[in-house]
């Protein structure tokens, strides 16, 4: 499974059609790729809230359609990392969407966990409730989105429903890097899975987002990481280790709820 990992720049200075033309065409230039992945909220910026509600995309608009047609064009399967979502009943969400190698929309995922406490992404969006999941052609990937980490309960589940993939795409703020590090390597170690972690690069208002995307094998084992500017990582993954791992080390037969 070549995967390939696009550490994306997401400045808000750069409009946003300049800024979809460039994220499909680093999707197109990663021919031969079996699986791509892109940040969270890179098309309206993880930190602008306050511009969701006129940014905001439907799942037929300008971006998805553009990721779709990379995938065509590249026959990949590809994470397109997540967008403010304009969805049918009025609300926003912080959604993920996953394409197939022919361009279709194979499933998408509303982020459950919002970021803010009594602000950000609470003021603005709707938290989704569903867990999901989906198979790929390497086993079964589970989906989440960048502040959803935080929570080892909600890998839990998804670990029930048959994971061996975790995808996250995230806009994660330089100044918690460390907590992004520590927490990838955590939920692929404690559920013995890989974890393609995706985040974004650039300057959003006040923030700086810290890079640091990396892919983290079933033994907790860092296969790459990037650095803290716009850069892809392509990575071969075995999925056969995670069923190896499993049995050498049995440790989730141990769970006791």
């Amino acid at each position: 499974m070549r995967t390939a990992v696009i550490q994306l720049r997401s400045d808000l200075s750069e409009p946003i059609p300049n800024r979809i033309e460039r994220a499909a065409s680093m999707v197109r230039s990663q021919q031969g790729a079996d699986f791509v992945i892109l940040p969270e909220l890179w098309v309206q910026g993880g930190f602008a809230f306050e511009t969701f509600p006129q940014t905001a995309q439907s799942l037929d608009g300008e971006a998805v359609t553009a990721i779709k047609s990379a995938a065509k064009e590249i026959g990949a399967w590809v994470h397109g990392g997540s967008i403010a979502e304009k969805c049918g009943d009025g609300k926003l969400r912080n959604t993920a969407f996953l394409i197939s190698p022919s361009g279709e929309l194979v499933t998408t995922y509303s982020k459950r966990h919002l970021f803010g406490f009594s602000g950000g992404e609470t003021t603005v969006l709707t938290a989704g409730d569903e867990i999901v999941s989906v198979d790929l052609p390497w086993g079964r990937a589970g989906m989440s989105i960048c502040y959803d980490v935080r929570f080892p309960e909600f890998y839990r589940a998804q670990l029930d429903q048959g994971a061996e993939i975790f995808l996250i795409p995230s806009a994660w703020p330089e100044r918690r890097i460390a907590h992004w590090s520590a927490l990838t390597r955590a939920r692929a170690i404690e559920n013995q899975a890989f974890v393609i972690a995706c985040n974004g690069v650039g300057v959003q208002g006040e923030v700086s987002l810290g890079g640091k995307s990396v892919v983290v094998d079933p033994w907790g084992v860092v296969l790459a990481e990037a650095g803290s500017d716009e850069e892809v990582l392509v990575v071969d993954i075995d999925p056969s280790l995670v069923a190896t791992t499993r049995e050498q080390f049995p440790v989730l037969k141990d769970r006791r709820g």
